[in-house]
């Protein structure tokens, strides 16, 4: 029984060792980590302040440093400018010898010229005193020719001019009318010697161009492919590209026709790509023509604004540019419009320089002289009409409209760069290879030139030069005397105005010489 009491005693003990064991652990630990984490506060802190000492201190040497950097580079820039001051001032210096030196000059120079002047007073005194002589003596004279004469100075003078006058009144007028015809030849000379510098300045080759284009296949079993199952595909195109497509015994071409040259160009492209392709049907189609419609659309704006650019030409309307681009794909007789229009341009502007014009303006008026053609194959009216309405919708300058309406003397002229963009537009036009209806006639008007002029004995040569304007005759000086030589050249001249067209004029020259050759041996 003890034991067991013994034994519960230990229990109970053992339960109060634990309780406070456990009071002591949770009111204690607290405080001894409070105790513990304040101390390592403490260390922590000192640690901080040696470091912020430490920065401190490495801060101070940093701006000692640094400000020793600078005083040292301010010493610097100070001893630099010193010296440059000190340069100034020596450069000053030497001025200074050097304006003293050229003062004393002026100085020598303004008593010499001082000593001159009072020579030429003194000289002018005793001119003047001569000059007093001479009048008296002048006036004793005319005094007694007056009596001699009977006649005062004024009616003297007075009958004279009368004299001369009835005299010189026949060669006043002969000689103003020689100076008139003198006049007249150097303006002729003048304008034609601008012609042919502006001519001979500018050259551009000869092309020929039609309505039609051919597209190349790569075999004839193409040509079934682009006809399509029952034609659909043709029709497809044809419809989609608004041209016509002829196909026939031709091998290995289709022929794509169409009087408006952008489309016939985009159906061109399109062929091409769908031949290169091989993948032609109704829906590929429409896709490849509206990606060559906006490939064209493109390249028309870049070649409007490349005309531009080329010629100089600022501030002209993109819409405007755009037709001007149009001009590209755009033939009359042959002759590319954009080509033409470019050819103007230029022969234009050079003839105004010449003339002390405005060459940008003349430029201008030769570029746009054309572009209702751009418009005229879509719109009724003549290109001049046209290119009229399109210069007054984007506000083109007075000069360039009435360019644009007088270039085939439709409207009278008003300004001279419209007779000047006249003349470039003859001169582009009628240009040996520029337009093919043209090179024909030009080759036979050539021709019958020649064999005017070698028809006549004594001739052993003759050339047309300067593109027919101009006919040279080679006579044998040994048959052909000088006056025969100015009477063939004569009857040569009346031959070709009696049986020849020809446009401007043409110089007949008959050259006979003479030559005496010996060779020493």
């Amino acid at each position: 029984m003890i034991m067991e009491w013994y034994h519960y005693l230990m229990i109970v003990v053992c339960i109060i060792l634990a309780a406070v064991i456990t009071w002591i652990i949770i009111y204690c630990i607290p405080i001894i980590k409070k105790k513990v984490a304040k101390n390592e506060a403490e260390k922590i802190i000192k640690n901080a302040e040696l470091r912020a000492e430490q920065i401190k201190k490495n801060a101070q040497l940093d701006a000692k440093q640094a400000v020793f950097e600078l005083k040292q580079e301010a010493e610097k820039e100070i001893k630099e400018r010193k010296t440059e001051y000190q340069q100034m001032e020596n450069k000053l210096l030497q001025r200074e010898n050097n304006i003293d030196r050229r003062d004393a000059q002026l100085l020598q120079k303004e008593n010499a010229i001082e000593e001159k002047n009072e020579t030429l007073n003194r000289r002018l005194k005793e001119c003047d005193k001569k000059e007093n002589l001479l009048q008296q003596k002048i006036d004793s004279i005319i005094v007694e020719l007056e009596k001699v004469a009977q006649l005062s100075v004024n009616e003297a003078r007075d009958v004279i001019f009368e004299r001369v006058e009835s005299k010189m009144s026949q060669e006043i007028t002969a000689y103003i009318k020689n100076k008139e015809d003198e006049a007249k030849a150097v303006v002729e000379a003048k304008a034609n010697e601008i012609l042919s510098l502006a001519i001979n300045r500018f050259s551009q080759d000869a092309v020929s161009e039609h309505t039609i284009s051919v597209v190349a296949l790569p075999n004839d079993e193409m040509k079934g492919r682009i006809i399509g199952r029952e034609g659909r595909n043709i029709r497809s195109l044809e419809q989609i590209l608004g041209v016509d497509l002829i196909i026939d015994d031709t091998p290995e071409v289709i022929t794509v026709s169409c009087f408006n040259p952008v489309r016939r160009e985009i159906a061109r492209q399109a062929l091409e790509l769908l031949i290169k392709d091989g993948r032609i049907q109704p829906g590929r189609i429409e896709e490849v023509v509206n990606k060559v419609k906006a490939d064209i659309d493109s390249t028309i704006q870049k070649a409007g604004e490349e005309a531009a650019f080329k010629l100089g030409l600022p501030k002209i309307n993109k819409e405007l540019l755009k037709y001007i681009g149009r001009l590209k794909f755009r033939t009359s007789y042959g002759q590319n419009a954009y080509d033409h229009s470019m050819e103007v341009a230029y022969l234009a502007g050079i003839m105004a320089a010449e003339l002390g014009l405005d060459q940008n303006l003349a430029r201008r008026a030769g570029l746009l002289h054309d572009i209702g053609k751009a418009v005229d194959f879509e719109q009724e009216g003549s290109h001049v009409e046209l290119g009229s309405r399109l210069a007054k919708k984007f506000g083109e300058p007075e000069v360039v409209i009435n360019a644009i309406e007088s270039h085939h003397g439709d409207v009278e002229s008003k300004f001279i760069i419209s007779n000047l963009v006249g003349a470039a537009d003859t001169l582009s036009a009628a240009r040996p290879g520029a337009r093919s209806e043209l090179l024909e006639n030009y080759i036979k008007r050539i021709e019958k030139l020649e064999e005017i002029c070698n028809s006549y004995d004594g001739v052993y040569q003759s050339y047309a030069i300067q593109s027919g304007r101009e006919v040279r005759v080679m006579v044998m000086p040994d048959k052909i005397d000088d006056l025969t030589a100015f009477k063939m050249a004569r009857d040569i001249k009346e031959r070709i105005e009696n049986e020849m067209t020809y446009p401007g004029q043409i110089k007949v020259s008959v050259i006979r010489e003479y030559r005496a050759i010996e060779t020493a041996k």
